[in-house]
């Protein structure tokens, strides 16, 4: 018979799939405020926590917004977007220092494009893979011009239907692009009642051969540790090293404490999650004082009829005749004298 396969996609030598432990990448994204020196430090709590991954933004503002930018608020901030990113992004020089320090930290550097220059920037940093924010899931001029790299792909889907997520699918498969999807919910941060964790078990039915994610936008752990249990084999979650910080972003975060905590129980949900019900040899153990035998519960005669009034059943479960047993012995005849509260063997009955 032929091995079942999994999904799985890699970047650089970490494998990614529902057979790996979930890669948890907490993602910096604007939460240092345009400052490297704050990133270093946002870098320094994450490694500390045991992350093997860090996500970036790449924002170029100018060639990332139009004018009209400057009019439209997040409603995580009272002031513009334009405003906010060209607040808060690093220019192309720190960026590289950021991509350095992370690589130096044997951690692997991941970030999101918002625009053509964007891609272009980090193509020249040579990254492993992009993040595809789920604002440009639909943009296919800029995923076809990441796709032109040949870098694997997480894609988020927040603000998307099923139906639109196909057209990308379709799209990047035509690509032979390999990627990956990530569930999201774009409000920072998320209320509980609008996760739709159930929508972990909808990817992974509709999209059998991709891997699928959580980008978690909640404030606390909760879903993310729910989404695994699901089976989501990647999780996101925005990262602080301090919550006391200031940014649109810093709500919808986790420090090191919580993010250490995720990484150890996402690795304990990937050991408990899967498998069959099915009988484990391993419980054999507990298999034979759990169960339950054919006993005597009278003393009974040679030439006697085993009754219910003479056989029951009780624990241990190693006898010969186990309790699924006890109708077809009832009428049977005693070979020999049968003390009381004993299991009824083979060689006592005909």
């Amino acid at each position: 018979m032929k091995k079942k396969s999994f999904p799985e996609i890699k970047i650089e030598n970490r494998l990614i799939g529902i057979n790996h432990k979930p890669l948890v990448i907490p993602e910096i994204g604007i939460n240092h405020n345009g400052s490297l020196e704050v990133a270093f430090n946002i870098v320094d709590a994450a490694k500390r926590s045991g992350a093997e991954i860090i996500k970036h933004q790449t924002h170029i503002p100018e060639d990332e917004m139009s004018s009209e930018a400057k009019k439209i608020k997040p409603g995580n901030s009272n002031k513009n977007i334009f405003e906010i990113i060209s607040k808060t992004s690093l220019n192309e020089e720190d960026e590289f220092k950021l991509f350095n320090y992370i690589k130096k930290k044997k951690m692997i550097f991941l970030s999101t494009p918002f625009s053509r220059a964007a891609v272009d920037r980090l193509a020249k940093f040579r990254v492993s893979a992009f993040k595809i924010g789920s604002g440009e899931m639909n943009n296919f001029p800029l995923i076809s011009h990441i796709a032109k790299l040949k870098k694997p792909m997480i894609v988020s889907t927040g603000m998307h239907s099923i139906e639109t997520v196909k057209k990308l699918v379709k799209f990047l498969s035509k690509k032979k692009s390999k990627f990956a999807l990530m569930h999201t919910t774009n409000l920072y941060p998320t209320p509980n009642k609008l996760v739709r964790l159930n929508s972990i078990t909808e990817l992974k039915k509709k999209f059998a051969n991709l891997v699928i994610g959580l980008s978690d936008h909640t404030e606390t752990i909760y879903s993310s540790i729910g989404a695994v249990a699901l089976g989501a084999c990647i999780i996101e979650k925005h990262f602080v090293d301090n919550k006391k910080r200031k940014g649109p972003d810093v709500k919808a975060s986790i420090d090191e404490k919580e993010l250490k905590e995720l990484i150890n129980i996402s690795n304990i949900m990937f050991l408990q999650r899967g498998g069959n019900k099915n009988f484990l040899k391993e419980e054999q153990v507990t298999r034979n004082f759990a169960f339950s035998s054919v006993v005597s519960i009278k003393e009974i005669n040679k030439g006697e009829k085993l009754s219910r009034g003479n056989i029951w059943v009780k624990r241990p479960g190693n006898g010969a005749f186990d309790a699924n047993s006890y109708e077809k012995l009832l009428r049977k005849v005693a070979k020999k004298k049968i003390k009381k509260n004993v299991q009824i063997k083979k060689n006592d009955i005909k």
